[in-house]
This record gives C-alpha cells, sequence and structure tokens, in this order.
C-alpha cells in the first residue's frame, strides 16, 4: 500500500539518483546507515563515562539502539491514534529509525566533553559542531567510491530529519560555541528546502534552528526520553548517584509537590533495586505523551514532513528535565567526572598540538 504521506520531494536523493531494489528509499537509507564503518564507530564513543571505565554504560551506538526503538514506538502510537494518520498516510518507522540511528554519527570521542573541547578547538576554522558533523559523514564520507560519488546519497527526508539545527556558522553576529551547520553546508541546506527561500522572520535568534520536520521532531523527543532516563540509571550503577547524594541536591534545588513525586519514586526504586524496571515504564509514558498538531509554514505546499509537528505533554517535558539537571548537577559536576573531563581535554589538546606541529 502506497504510504501518501510522502511524495517525489521526500525521496529524491541528494546529488543524483540512487539504484532502487526490492527496498523503499527509507529502508535503504536505514540499512545504508547500520552497515557504514562510521556506525560501528559509535561502539566505541561515550556520553559521560569513559571507554573502558565501566563494562554496563551505553555507549552512543546502545544510545542510538534505544533512540530507534523509541522513535519507531512514537510512530506505531501516532497511528494508532487514528486521524488525521491512516493506513495509507502516517509517518514512516523505517525513516525515524534511520533518523534516529545516524543521529550521533559525528559526535566526537569523550561524550560531551570532547564535544565542547572540538567546539574551542575549531572556532577559528569554523567551528565544530557534532550534527553538522553527522552531516558531512552523510553527504561527503560515507560510501564514496572510485567513480567520485561522495556520501550515501541520502533522500531528502532522511537528510532534513538528522538536520536538528540549520543556522550556518556565519550566520550569527559572533562566533557561536553551540548549535550550527558548517558555512560550506548551505548547499546541503538549500536541498533540503528544495531552493525555497527561508523566511526573513526564520533567521531572527534561534527560530531556523527550532525549525525542524516532524521526523526530526520525533528524533528529538526519543533522543530527550532516552538519556534523561538512562543517565540516570548508569549514574546509579556507578555509583555517582547514590540516595543521599540526590537528597542531598533535592534539599538545595527547593523541591515543589510534583517533583518531590518523581524524587520519591526515583528513590524508592533505587532502594528496592527496580531502577530499571521503573524507568522502562517511564520510558513508556514518555512515548504515550506524544501527539500530532497540524500547522503551516513555508513547506507545507511541498511535504507533510512540516504540515505536521510533534507535540509533547508539559508534563512528561518538565519530568525530563527534572532527570536532565539532576545527572548535570550530581553525575556530570562531580570531581570523577571532572577529573575523566581534564585527562580527555589533555588528549584532544595534545593531539591538535601533534597535528599542528605536522601541518607547519
Amino acid at each position: 500500500m502506497t504510504n501518501r504521506f510522502y511524495n517525489a520531494f521526500d525521496n529524491e536523493t541528494l546529488d543524483g539518483g540512487r539504484a532502487r531494489d526490492y527496498r523503499t528509499p527509507f529502508q535503504m537509507d536505514r540499512d545504508r546507515i547500520i552497515h557504514a564503518h562510521a556506525f560501528r564507530k559509535l561502539q566505541s564513543k561515550t556520553q559521560v563515562f569513559l571507554s573502558g571505565e565501566y563494562d554496563f554504560y551505553r555507549t552512543r551506538l546502545t544510545h542510538s539502539m534505544e533512540v530507534a526503538q523509541i522513535g519507531r514506538s512514537i510512530c506505531a502510537f501516532l497511528h494508532s491514534r487514528g486521524a488525521p494518520l491512516r493506513d495509507d498516510f502516517h509517518i514512516d518507522s523505517d525513516l525515524v529509525e534511520a533518523v534516529c540511528l545516524a543521529h550521533d554519527l559525528g559526535h566526537p570521542p569523550f561524550g560531551h566533553s570532547g564535544e565542547r573541547t572540538s567546539q574551542e578547538l575549531m572556532v577559528k576554522w569554523g567551528g565544530f559542531e557534532g550534527n553538522a558533523q553527522t552531516l558531512h559523514l552523510l553527504t561527503e564520507t560515507m560510501y564514496q567510491n572510485e567513480s567520485g560519488v561522495r556520501g550515501m546519497m541520502p533522500t531528502r527526508a532522511l537528510l532534513d530529519g538528522v538536520l536538528k539545527y540549520k543556522k550556518l556558522f556565519r550566520e550569527f553576529p559572533t562566533p557561536p560555541h553551540n548549535h550550527f551547520l558548517y558555512d560550506p553546508q548551505e548547499r546541503h541546506r538549500a536541498f533540503v528546502f528544495g531552493d525555497a527561500k527561508i523566511p526573513d522572520a526564520l533567521h531572527v535568534g534561534e527560530k531556523l534552528n527550532g525549525f525542524k520536520s516532524v521526523e526530526c521532531q520525533i528524533m528529538d523527543w526519543a533522543d530527550d526520553a532516552a538519556y534523561s532516563l538512562n543517565d540516570i540509571v548508569d549514574g546509579v550503577k556507578a555509583g555517582f548517584l547514590t540516595i543521599e547524594r540526590v537528597e542531598a541536591w533535592a534539599a538545595s534545588e527547593g523541591i515543589d509537590a510534583e517533583r518531590q513525586q518523581w524524587l520519591d519514586e526515583l528513590i524508592a526504586a533505587i532502594r528496592t533495586d527496580r531502577l530499571e524496571s521503573v524507568f522502562s515504564q517511564k520510558i513508556g509514558a514518555f512515548i504515550r505523551a506524544c501527539k500530532l498538531r497540524e500547522r503551516k509554514t513555508f513547506m507545507t505546499a511541498k511535504t507533510n514532513r512540516y504540515r505536521f509537528e510533534l507535540v509533547v505533554a508539559s508534563g512528561a517535558e518538565r519530568e525530563a528535565a527534572f532527570y536532565k539537571k539532576m545527572a548535570n548537577d550530581i553525575i556530570f559536576e562531580s570531581p570523577q567526572l571532572q577529573q575523566m573531563e581534564h585527562k580527555a581535554r589533555k588528549v584532544l589538546f595534545d593531539l591538535w598540538a601533534v597535528n599542528v606541529d605536522f601541518c607547519g
């Protein structure tokens, strides 16, 4: 059955045609990502703990797999709710899975610390940004061949799905240190929008970075759901998050009734050794917190991917933010993690110095 949610505009591939077979274009996107060397390299990259420190932590690879599962489940849940979706008009779960599997490809080693250090080192040369680096891999590096074809020739829908940020480095008044595309990637942004003129209003502040396709929004929430909960689970297993530390942190935060309920659930789950079970149920709740809303944008006439947007219940967003803040304050700011970050920075700075010396 043809899925009318997508059209030829969504299926068009970057830089020429791609041989078709028994798979849909989005299934081909997913399969090419899974079999790419860049995807396998995620197994040695971590988000929080350095490789080799513990034997249980999530790597970027396992995290990407979990995000992909949550993304597919969100698609299934939205489809199950009925209108406006139906069997011949729905968000493609293979596409969302591909977007989720690809979303961390460009992140450097040493987790969040590695990205901050890379941004610091590269600011004079157009910056470094994990999402922009993902785009670089998809369009310039993966599956190069002897005929000069560069990149995996992704579909427009996949490329748009991974683009969490669409503002170019040069479009910021001062050098950005957070989220942007590399300046040479302007042509890829133009391809994503089908060369449509971006309204001036979207160039104000961070609005363009917040302008995302519905598949990108699903990936973004699946990512938030995964790491807001899983950082807590890994932190408890590593001994960074203890009941004593959580209670001390809460006492300094001024917890309201809503957050006190989440805190009590967390402490009870740690005490009874049921944390993974309890937080697995929370992932289900975060999936069920999603719904679709119709909107009108300058891209609506071209694709349904901008005709609809994802809406997440505010309570679920607040709960995810609560766990992220707890992880940041207790785990990321802990002396142990600060020491790991110092080691990571030294390795990257030493490598940078060697590269500068070698290149003259």
